[in-house]
């Protein structure tokens, strides 16, 4: 295999592994998909805390997680060029179980051991209130 660039002969395994069989393909998007939330958690920033000043709490975490997920997949597939043209179907299909809310939060019953946890001031309360 003739190479165009000066790669230690050692590493040419990797760039097999990646021309021939894909195996990064989807790297950025897995990438770009965990640093969003990531920098969300470091930086304070929440849709939660924007849902609940908005509507009375309890739904708002779960439309919240939902939909932060959705923008996170979307931003990741629009800056994977394996995924770029699939962003939309993304975003789609993201979007589609939120249908299901309404149904679940009337007819499932949650755990008793269910923990919704939304922002850091939140945990402290429930820390603070609970475990005494």
């Amino acid at each position: 295999m003739e190479h165009a660039h000066e790669l230690p002969e050692f590493l040419h395994f990797l760039e097999e592994l990646i021309e021939e069989y894909g195996i990064l393909r989807g790297f950025v998007f897995g990438f770009v998909h965990t640093l969003i939330p990531l920098i969300g958690f470091y930086s304070g920033w929440s849709i939660n805390r924007f849902l609940k000043l908005v509507s009375n709490g309890a739904i708002a975490g779960i439309i919240g997680i939902v939909l932060a997920h959705i923008i996170a997949d979307f931003i990741a597939a629009l800056l994977d060029p394996n995924l770029k043209s699939a962003a939309f179907g993304i975003v789609l299909g993201g979007f589609l179980p939120l249908l299901a809310v309404p149904f679940l939060e009337k007819y499932v019953t949650k755990s008793q051991y269910h923990n919704v946890v939304g922002d850091h001031e939140d945990l402290k309360k429930d820390l603070k209130s609970k475990h005494k």
